[in-house]
């Protein structure tokens, strides 16, 4: 995991596993979206810290995929379901998956691995790689930074290509479903803290511009890292609104029929010197054997259209694809 500009922390098995996150140790935190692994928090045998990831061996080699058609048949049903839910007000956002799979026919995970570009702030890079299956990506979104009772977040929703950014910053649709998120997060946070919600800003990260709104709380009492996770993810921007368990439950039937990968959206952390910073899964590759996945989410709301949402899914995958060198 590599934060920003900063070295890359790496940890090296075997692992020990753990339901709860360790007082005294460095470790990793790993689960999929809905938080279903019994022992999440993996405590590395050796931490190393490195600029580069070749210097731990993970050399560029050559990467050819053999990619499958990606159809909207499915996402187009899926997409209904959730207007249909929203006329009828059960939920008011909601967030699909559709996933682009296909074929290593050159190279293998540690290759992906090696494959990533180098990118800085503010950009997280991340990944993990056991028996043959692993994820790896760069991730703009911040689940939170745990320091004491300091808390960090953003709200981070809104999608359009750097190009059409005059018109980005004017969109109704796309300032709504970043209202939707940013609002919703300051609520789940006002009871156990002091909030202080900075103004909404265009973040700009080459290809694809998104709103975004850092959110700092200073917390009433210092709180459990698993008791976080549990409050915060999943965000409304990869989550539905609201968030209860049966809207939660739809969401899961929908990123099943969509083959979403598990751990796509998930929580992925690093727990260090008592500061504890957790990721948001996305922008990233999934594998298993020779098996490859990239999976993209779009937050529709009542104003979505599908054309759009479609085209929104391929831009990020596409921004994937590049930082992979695929």
């Amino acid at each position: 995991m590599k934060a920003g500009d900063g070295n890359y922390i790496v940890g090296l098995g075997p692992f020990e596993e753990c339901k709860v996150a360790p007082e005294n140790s460095t470790a990793f935190y790993v689960n999929d979206f809905a938080l279903s692994c019994e022992q999440p928090w993996k405590v590395p045998a050796e931490i190393i810290e490195v600029s580069s990831l070749a210097d731990i061996g993970y050399c560029k080699h050559e990467l050819e995929v053999v990619w499958d058609q990606l159809e909207a048949d499915s996402f187009a049903g899926v997409f209904a379901e959730i207007n249909d839910m929203i006329v009828k007000g059960v939920i008011e956002k909601s967030v699909p998956v559709a996933t682009e799979r296909g074929q290593l026919i050159k190279g293998d995970g540690d290759t992906l691995l090696a494959g990533m570009q180098h990118l800085g702030a503010p950009f997280y890079s991340y990944g993990w790689s056991r028996d043959g299956s692993g994820f790896c990506g760069a991730t703009p979104e911040l689940l939170f930074e745990q320091d004491g009772r300091s808390l960090k977040t953003m709200a981070l929703a809104g999608t359009a290509k750097t190009d059409e950014r005059a018109v980005f910053a004017v969109d109704g649709k796309e300032i709504r479903e970043h209202e939707f998120v940013a609002q919703t997060m300051v609520a789940k946070l006002s009871d156990i803290g002091t909030v202080e919600r900075s103004d909404r800003s265009i973040l700009d990260l080459g290809q694809l511009v998104h709103f975004h709104t850092p959110i700092n709380v200073e917390l009433f009492a210092e709180r459990g890292v698993d008791e976080l996770i549990k409050r915060l993810h999943p965000t409304p921007a990869l989550g539905p609104l609201p968030r209860t368990q049966e809207t939660l439950d739809l969401l899961s039937r929908w990123r099943n029929r969509l083959d979403c990968p598990p751990c796509f959206g998930a929580p992925f952390g690093l727990l260090k010197d008592g500061v504890f910073t957790s990721l948001v899964a996305i922008r990233g590759i999934h594998w298993q054997g020779s098996d490859v996945a990239v999976p993209s989410g779009c937050g529709v709301i009542e104003a979505s259209r599908l054309v759009n949402e479609w085209r929104e899914l391929r831009l990020k995958r596409e921004a994937v694809r590049a930082v992979m060198g695929l």
